[in-house]
């Protein structure tokens, strides 16, 4: 071989040896790669089955439909868990919890309620807003007494009931109704805002105040009359974890879902104003 020949040859050599290395290389960064990923993969899995066990929700009447599903949603994303509601008047729920209910979050109507478990020292951290409500007419369907506005509602022919005025809705009520300087007294003030709007579906009455959403629940069973006075009586709904929670990390979670984007949607679509 010629001298020329065997610089050609090791030439040769070299760079395959060089070729040889980047691709070892390329694979090594490769399987360093995928390994990486999967080990994120398997972080993320497992940050994910850590959520287990039930948690109990106390939540104002007024979210029954919209939690419902939030709750249905919440099982399906973490398998293993499962969430348990109690709905009612949101004064009830907090003397519930109060007095040693065991719950793991508390979604109430109104500041005033949750202030009841704040002051109590029943609270984890500070409740924080997640949605706003409104007022409105619920009258029988077709509105045949033509109630108009909440004035409409003074008249001694008509049967009218109110939450009770220790509940968020009939608080509101009567926050509204003092806006437009209005007496009103009802047939009957009702435990909470889901008991006022069934005696207009039950024809027992022919018109209730409750709020936006539970008219938009009902659907046609209802029909729903916009006042003017209810922007003044616009009800704030605070949530929080409490302190004898015993399943914290997944009622955290939960609390999350809920203030969430996709929570934002289905309580917004529910007919909830924006917090």
């Amino acid at each position: 071989m010629t001298r020329t020949a065997r610089r050609t040859h090791h030439t040769l050599q070299v760079a395959g040896a060089g070729t040889a290395a980047l691709l070892a290389l390329s694979a090594c960064s490769s399987s360093d790669s995928d390994a990486s990923a999967k080990s994120d993969s398997r972080a993320s899995a497992s940050a994910s089955d850590e959520l287990s066990g039930e948690v109990t929700v106390f939540a104002a009447a007024s979210l029954k439909e919209s939690f419902t599903e939030l709750g249905e949603e919440f099982e399906k994303q973490h398998p293993g868990t499962k969430v348990t509601f109690s709905f009612g008047g949101s004064d009830a729920l907090a003397a519930s919890i109060t007095g040693g209910a065991p719950a793991d979050v508390f979604a109430s109507a109104s500041p005033k309620t949750m202030k009841i478990v704040t002051d109590a020292g029943d609270a984890a951290g500070t409740p924080v807003t997640f949605v706003r409500n409104q007022l409105e007419i619920a009258t029988l369907p077709g509105n045949p007494d033509r109630i108009s506005s909440l004035k409409d509602l003074t008249g001694s022919d008509l049967k009218v009931v109110l939450c009770d005025r220790t509940v968020p809705c009939g608080a509101a009520a009567q926050k509204a109704l003092d806006a437009g300087k209005l007496k009103l007294t009802p047939v009957s003030y009702e435990e909470d805002v889901k008991s006022a709007l069934n005696k207009v579906v039950l024809k027992e009455a022919d018109a209730a105040v409750v709020y936006k959403t539970d008219v938009k629940a009902a659907g046609d069973k209802v029909e729903g009359v916009d006042f003017p006075e209810s922007a003044d009586a616009v009800n704030e709904y605070p949530i929080t974890l409490l302190k004898e929670s015993r399943n914290t990390e997944t009622a955290e979670a939960f609390i999350a879902l809920v203030r969430s984007a996709e929570g934002q949607q289905v309580l917004s679509e529910a007919g909830f104003l924006k917090p």
